[in-house]
């Protein structure tokens, strides 16, 4: 797995590394703590310009939270719930994990769309009640812009120094990585088809 995620990075380039931290905030089996690193090991093998690869990731990253500020912004907030309670269980999106997430945002604002960019399982939902709560898009953008460009830097120097031990641990990185996925998607699974069972009585 781990090799087919290197060729992946290493063939689509940026546009590729971008693609992916995308599709990461719309479906969750691909995360970019898996991503990000691949894109800093290929940096240190000198394969891609660290520079243009924290862009690449941070672009792709914002594409992807901005369509959920734009479906909050553009809907209000009981047809917006009610969506989730219908087609969330397919995005591993719930009523709670939503509602966790515009408490967070009302205590914090500001601060919460900046640090929850960097919090796992936050990253996405935070910007559902910053388009709730009709936030300037250019301060939506300029806060969730800096705690992306601190995660996803972090995550490439991870990856970067991962790099240069890399022919040590190659041979169980990628057995590991295929259970992280492994893992990762049938948590999606369960999630998935718990989510259709509350939702059936309800129907």
């Amino acid at each position: 797995m781990f090799d087919w995620l290197t060729g992946m990075v290493e063939q689509g380039g940026y546009f590729g590394i971008a693609l992916l931290m995308l599709v990461e905030n719309i479906f969750p089996p691909i995360p970019s703590e898996l991503i990000m690193p691949l894109g800093g090991y290929l940096v240190q093998q000198g394969k891609l310009d660290p520079v243009l690869v924290v862009i690449s990731g941070s672009i792709g990253s914002l594409a992807g939270t901005s369509l959920w500020y734009l479906a909050a912004r553009s809907l209000d907030q009981a047809r917006f719930h009610d969506l989730v309670e219908r087609y969330g269980h397919w995005f591993t999106v719930d009523r709670e994990g939503m509602e966790k997430a515009e408490r967070r945002f009302e205590r914090h604002e500001g601060l919460a769309v900046f640090a929850g960019r960097m919090l796992p399982a936050v990253r996405t939902l935070i910007s559902v009640p910053a388009g709730f709560a009709r936030m300037s898009p250019w301060r939506f953008l300029a806060l969730s812009a800096a705690g992306t460009l601190i995660w996803v830097s972090g995550l490439t120097a991870l990856g970067y120094a991962l790099g240069s031990q890399y022919d040590k641990v190659s041979g169980w990185l990628d057995p590991f990585t295929t259970l992280l996925f492994a893992g990762v998607a049938l948590l999606y699974m369960v999630r998935l088809l718990r989510g259709k069972g509350q939702r059936r009585p309800a129907e």
